[in-house]
């Protein structure tokens, strides 16, 4: 206004400031990485009651999961500590990397774990028949109870994924016993979850669904549209089926595989997995070259295309590729099953190789974002 006196627009103007810099500082600490806003919690209060704020860290995950800024998580024997690696920065770029330890695992735990799920930021470990959620980026961690199921019951099949509906994490778990007197191929299963938030364990209705254990190795799942999936071999048939368990629903269900599939690999030498938000299947041939199919429309069984062929034929020939995930360039980023990392362009054509330690020793690896959830209450 004309007449307003040049003091009362600078008093407005001062009321307009601590707003403004607010938000400047809202924006600037959304785009910096988990690791530097832990330590900022310890600033000063409104500091700690901002980054504290569930809804703070919605919009931070939501910014670093749009920016792509997936890391890895890598533990090679004998070295104690677990890596975080930047896998779309060079693998031989070592600012990249940073190490983390898990303090809250017994040394019998911690040599025999194994990382089975990922979501929002945690981790599902599995090891010694106990099971722990951990966000590796703040540190908070949760050992669940032990579950309904019986201890002669052999868990094969485990699984880590979140219910908006519910703001719930689940932990899916089937388990079989195998009844000698009744023959390996009718196997009794047991499938429950837990709850997070209500911390308890329940069952779920398989609808007669009934899994063979056929090798005594723990699969974890593939989270893909609100669901985890499993390859598994259902104890009336002689192929394998895709078992999917949607977390809104704690409801079970199968994909079937195309006879193209079924005839021509041999499904114990394959894995599932999500490739640029498309279930995909990776199969190891006799040559050591990996063949990569991806459901090009979810849950139609007639999607499944052939595409891309990865050569093993750069890396040690006693080495095997093993895909994991898309970088942010487009290359295929995986394992060589051993000792090392490795990156594929999509033409099949090897860029880069690195191994991380001489022995061949169990390798555990898992794609997780950074993320400042917490459990929820």
């Amino acid at each position: 206004m004309e007449g307003e006196s040049s003091s009362s627009r600078e008093a407005k103007e001062a009321k307009k400031m601590p707003i403004l810099l607010s938000e400047l500082i809202i924006e600037i600490l959304l785009r910096l990485p988990v690791k530097s806003l832990v330590r900022f919690k310890c600033v000063c209060k409104s500091w700690l009651s901002l980054l504290s704020d569930p809804y703070f860290a919605i919009s931070h995950f939501q910014r670093l999961t749009a920016a792509s800024t997936a890391r890895l998580l890598l533990i090679a024997p004998p070295n104690p500590g677990i890596r975080s690696i930047d896998f779309n920065a060079s693998l031989h770029d070592d600012s990249a990397m940073y190490t983390l330890n898990l303090d809250f695992l017994s040394p019998n735990d911690y040599s025999d774990f194994r990382i089975v799920g990922s979501c929002r930021g945690f981790l599902l470990l599995n090891s010694y028949q106990s099971l722990w959620v951990w966000n590796p980026s703040t540190g908070v961690h949760r050992k669940l109870p032990s579950t309904l199921i019986e201890s002669n019951f052999k868990t094969f099949l485990l699984g880590f994924g979140y219910d908006p509906s519910a703001d719930d994490y689940l932990v899916v778990k089937a388990s079989s016993y195998d009844n000698p007197m009744r023959g390996f191929d009718k196997a009794t299963n047991r499938v429950e979850f837990f709850s997070l938030k209500t911390n308890v364990w329940r069952d779920v209705e398989a609808n007669n669904l009934s899994y063979v254990n056929y090798n005594d190795d723990i699969k974890g799942g593939a989270l893909l549209n609100g669901a985890i999936h499993w390859f598994a071999f259902p104890s009336d048939v002689r192929h394998g089926v895709i078992v999917v368990f949607d977390l809104t629903g704690r409801s079970l269900s199968e994909m079937l595989l195309p006879d193209e599939l079924l005839d021509h690999y041999d499904l114990d030498t394959c894995e599932l997995l999500v490739l640029g938000d498309l279930l995909s299947i990776s199969f190891l041939e006799m040559d050591r070259s990996v063949e990569i199919w991806m459901m090009e429309e979810y849950g139609v069984e007639s999607s499944w295309t052939l595409t891309i062929v990865v050569s093993a034929e750069d890396i040690p020939a006693d080495r095997f590729f093993f895909p994991i995930c898309y970088t942010r360039g487009g290359d295929i980023f995986g394992t060589d099953a051993s000792t090392g990392l490795a990156k594929y362009n999509d033409m099949g054509e090897l860029q880069e190789h690195r191994s991380y330690c001489n022995r061949r020793d169990a390798f555990e690896v898992a794609v997780y974002t950074e993320s400042l959830f917490s459990f929820p209450m």
